[in-house]
């Protein structure tokens, strides 16, 4: 059993989990009706959190934890880039649907509260430096092609997923469709060349154009002489 404190603490964050699933969003949801849920008083609450975007930070550890998991699934190099980015994917977009009124409500209190984006910002960094791990042992088993910084390119990445998160729990988008488009893009940039770095083809002669010819000739001249003597 879980110490007094703990049990507390613990209590709070399951009334604020209940009643962000009951209301629309975190503005709705006030202290005293969390404290009141969990059978402890105001004081309580702030004894354990700073304010609601603080409590909103804690009970979206499991969130964070799922999500870290689903991650880890890019780590088989042996595994298929698709299968793998798409399995990734699928883990984070059902940590999501799971927990979705609590991320909604992180997704506000992140807007609003500095202290909540300080959080978010470091539990994005190390998805990362997971994700430019990855790239850069892709690159060098030779299975993806040289390219752009690996950790500017993971920041960019997970940008993506999160404007394909906010999708997600809006509930404005297939998500067969989103996660399908979101895997494409990963693979694409993560595995394609660049194309700066291609050579160029050689342009098609246009049909409509004779064989070339020199501009400086006399267009009256043949321009292959018979040889002297042959006339």
């Amino acid at each position: 059993m879980l110490p007094k404190g703990d049990q507390r603490r613990a209590a709070l964050l399951v009334s604020l989990g209940d009643l962000l699933t009951e209301s629309s969003d975190l503005e709705s949801v006030n202290v005293a009706d969390i404290s009141r849920r969990a059978g402890v008083t105001r004081s309580a609450f702030y004894f354990y959190f700073d304010n609601k975007a603080a409590a909103v930070t804690a009970l979206a550890e499991q969130t964070y934890a799922d999500a870290l998991a689903a991650a880890h699934r890019l780590d088989d190099l042996a595994v298929a880039p698709l299968t793998r980015i798409t399995s990734m994917l699928d883990g984070l977009f059902a940590a999501v649907e799971d927990h979705a009124p609590l991320v909604r409500a992180t997704l506000e209190a992140r807007a609003s509260s500095a202290d909540v984006r300080a959080v978010w910002d470091a539990q994005r960094l190390s998805f990362v430096e997971h994700l430019a791990g990855v790239v850069d042992a892709e690159r060098q088993a030779g299975q993806a092609p040289a390219g752009a910084d690996a950790t500017l390119l993971a920041t960019m990445l997970l940008e993506l997923n999160d404007r394909a998160i906010e999708r997600l729990v809006q509930g404005s988008v297939d998500r067969a469709g989103l996660l399908d488009t979101v895997a494409s893009i990963w693979l694409r940039t993560i595995y394609s060349p660049d194309p700066a770095s291609a050579p160029l083809p050689d342009p098609e002669p246009d049909p409509d154009m004779g064989p070339e010819t020199d501009p400086d000739m006399d267009p009256e001249s043949d321009p292959h002489p018979a040889a002297e003597g042959t006339a």
